[in-house]
């Protein structure tokens, strides 16, 4: 059976993973017969943001400790994340893989990214595995692979021009479908970049994870 890895970036759309796109991930990577393991960043979120009025709270959270809701424990810290072990890599979307991943939210082209993410990603990408980017995640992509990697965040187009800043080669794509660089073996699809339902984020989530298991 293959083994994906996800990494995860807290839990909730606002200043961690979205949890509608880590959960369709979940269902398909099991639906294509594959399974999955969760890793997340064992440190503090950037900041923590109330989901019903859409404010900053003074709270404190633990990114791999609120990741674990979304993954019922079944977690590590992905400084644990051995790439030997797993025959490819998935990361969903949500503000945090731009916020606690990486600090692009804010510093846009001139951001930075947590190591042990990089170190984790870029250990895929050496070996050849492939790996696929949800929704705002694929901003991390032009950190890991070689300048032009293509890759999309949907249309919009002061996030592409951030993608394209890093040394990507962004392309405008629909909710339903994927973009595949071939020669890096990496996937990426808009999900509620442009999602208006669960079922639109479901669309291009569920193509891109049948294709991420096909050539794992």
């Amino acid at each position: 059976m293959k083994k994906i890895a996800v990494i995860l970036s807290g839990c909730g759309v606002y200043d961690g993973a979205e949890i509608h796109e880590t959960v369709l991930a979940l269902y398909a990577i099991e639906k294509e017969g594959a399974a999955w393991h969760c890793f997340a960043p064992d440190i503090e979120q950037m900041h923590v943001i109330n989901h019903l009025t859409g404010e900053e709270t003074d709270d404190k959270r633990n990114v791999l400790v609120e990741a674990a809701r979304i993954a019922r424990g079944n977690i590590e810290d992905v400084a644990k994340l051995h790439v030997e072990d797993y025959d490819a890599l998935l990361l969903p979307g949500g503000f945090g893989a731009a916020k606690n991943l990486t600090d692009f939210a804010i510093q846009g082209a001139d951001c930075s990214i947590n190591t042990h993410v990089a170190a984790a990603c870029r250990a895929f990408a050496r070996a050849g595995k492939p790996a696929g980017y949800l929704c705002i995640a694929p901003t991390i992509m032009p950190m890991i692979y070689e300048k032009d990697v293509k890759g999309t965040i949907g249309d919009d187009q002061d996030t592409a021009n951030g993608f394209n800043a890093l040394g990507g080669k962004h392309i405008s794509c629909s909710v339903d479908d994927i973009v595949f660089d071939e020669k890096n073996k990496v996937l990426s699809t808009p999900a509620y970049m442009l999602a208006q339902s669960i079922i639109d984020a479901a669309s291009g989530i569920e193509k891109l994870v049948k294709k991420l298991v096909e050539i794992a």
